[in-house]
């Protein structure tokens, strides 16, 4: 009765479990586990242990020795040690007045003596019996197939001649410089140049005493040093101006650098009408020019030229009326100064514009081009009877917040605009094939060029300064 009452899928069930049961018989597991079940069961007992504390070591008999300097225990030092006129300063020490802060007298409002800040190593009579030794009569130019125009030499130069050699480079001033000169001299390669803490450095190239480098160092300003005038006429004055909104003057003759002017806003840019030296024209603030006579000391005009500061001031060296200005307002003008007047906004002549700030505008030797370099990318040259002629080249000018902007200067002529780049390198732009035709290169050159200038008299030396203080001079 049972059986009949079984369904058949519980028969199948039961089929199953049999024959696994079967299966398993057959490979001895159940037989297997169990003497697996008690092997490790006996492990366990005999692992199962309290902690038993290890053996103490026996003390030594021998005591530890304590190590103590001849000095705790009152004896004399085996060596007898230094000498009393031991100095570890290296030879090229800095003078006792150059760690007299010189920051904060450059801050004074009032005339500096050359020695007062001084940051050189080395007294710098030499600096001042060479540059008092230039006389006036020897600035004139050589006669010959070079023209003299705007107290610069005119000539054509031969590009592959141009070479950079290892005694023409040195470190002037620590850190980034912003502006470089040339003494307008035939007689000396000497080289002024201002750097970012204010700093005003000479390097006489020419030095010939063994035991000088022919650097030279002051602190005159507080604040990075945006221009450098030196007159053609009177070498022995120097005229700087800085952020801080600070003119001063060196008069080598008496060693001071004198106060010119001071205001509250700063001063990006300054130069000088090369027909006047009397007058000196400087960008103040946001937009304004502003034109200092040295003769009465007083500002003698201000005008409004731009919505943001000035870079670079220039004039025409064949009609000195005209005026360029270049500002990061994104424009460049060119003014007429005959109808400037007393007006406080006026017309410019003609305004170039672009996408973002203009860093410099400058007129060929000749006064006929006009080249820009601006921080979009593009370097500009306009000609034509009213600069209405231009082309335009892409050049690479994003140098970033480390590196002073790049500025292109003129040659020697109307032929080549020498701009650098950041390979380390001078590329020169051809006005007559519109165009990069050479780049200057040396395995020398350690850091960029980023500003230059071009000797006035000696036609091919260039020279180039970095944002480390370096000057690479080719010639």
């Amino acid at each position: 009765m049972e059986s009949q009452r079984i369904t058949e899928y519980e028969r199948k069930r039961l089929e199953n479990i049999k024959r696994n049961d079967e299966l398993l018989a057959s490979l001895k597991i159940h037989s297997k586990l169990a003497d697996l079940s008690a092997s490790t069961k006996r492990h366990r007992e005999q692992t199962k242990s309290y902690r038993i504390s290890p053996q103490k070591k026996a003390k030594s008999e021998t005591p530890a020795v304590i190590r103590r300097s001849l000095r705790t225990q009152g004896k004399k030092p085996d060596s007898p040690g230094l000498t009393d006129d031991f100095n570890e300063t290296p030879k090229k020490q800095t003078s006792p007045k150059s760690q007299v802060t010189p920051d904060k007298s450059a801050r004074e409002l009032k005339p500096l003596s050359m020695r007062d800040v001084s940051v050189s190593s080395e007294p710098d009579e030499p600096l001042v019996k060479k540059i008092l030794s230039l006389s006036v009569s020897k600035q004139s130019p050589s006669k010959g197939p070079k023209k003299a125009i705007g107290f610069r030499i005119r000539a054509s130069i031969d590009l592959d001649s141009m070479e950079l050699m290892p005694e023409n480079i040195a470190r002037v001033v620590p850190g980034r410089i912003l502006s470089v000169k040339f003494f307008p001299s035939t007689d000396i390669r000497m080289v002024v140049v201002g750097n970012k803490f204010g700093d005003l450095g000479f390097w006489n190239v020419d030095s010939e005493t063994e035991d000088s480098d022919g650097i030279y160092m002051y602190r005159p300003h507080p604040a990075p040093i945006s221009s450098i005038c030196i007159q053609p006429f009177s070498m022995n004055k120097i005229t700087t101006c800085c952020y801080h909104g600070l003119i001063r003057s060196l008069d080598v003759n008496k060693e001071i650098f004198d106060l010119t002017y001071t205001t509250e806003d700063a001063i990006y840019s300054m130069s000088q009408r090369p027909d006047d030296v009397n007058s000196l024209y400087f960008g103040e603030g946001r937009g304004v020019v502003c034109v200092w006579d040295e003769r009465s000391k007083s500002s003698s005009s201000s005008w409004n030229l731009h919505d943001s500061r000035i870079n670079s001031i220039d004039f025409n060296p064949e009609n000195t009326n005209l005026m360029a200005t270049s500002s990061s307002d994104g424009t460049a003008c060119i003014w007429d100064l005959r109808k400037v007047g007393r007006k406080s906004n006026p017309n410019s002549l003609k305004e170039i514009t672009r996408d973002r700030a203009v860093h410099s505008a400058y007129f060929s030797p000749s006064g006929s081009h006009l080249a820009t370099t601006s921080h979009d990318d593009k370097i500009g040259v306009l000609s034509g009877a009213n600069y209405d002629d231009e082309f335009l080249l892409y050049h690479y000018n994003q140098t970033g917040r480390w590196l002073s902007s790049f500025k292109g200067v003129w040659g020697w002529d109307d032929s080549y605009v020498f701009v650098g780049n950041m390979k380390r390198g001078v590329d020169v732009i051809s006005t007559e094939k519109n165009r990069i035709v050479t780049t200057l290169e040396s395995p020398h050159v350690t850091a960029i060029p980023c500003r230059f200038d071009a000797h006035p008299f000696k036609v091919g030396m260039l020279a180039g300064a970095t944002s480390g203080g370096q000057v690479y001079i080719w010639s």
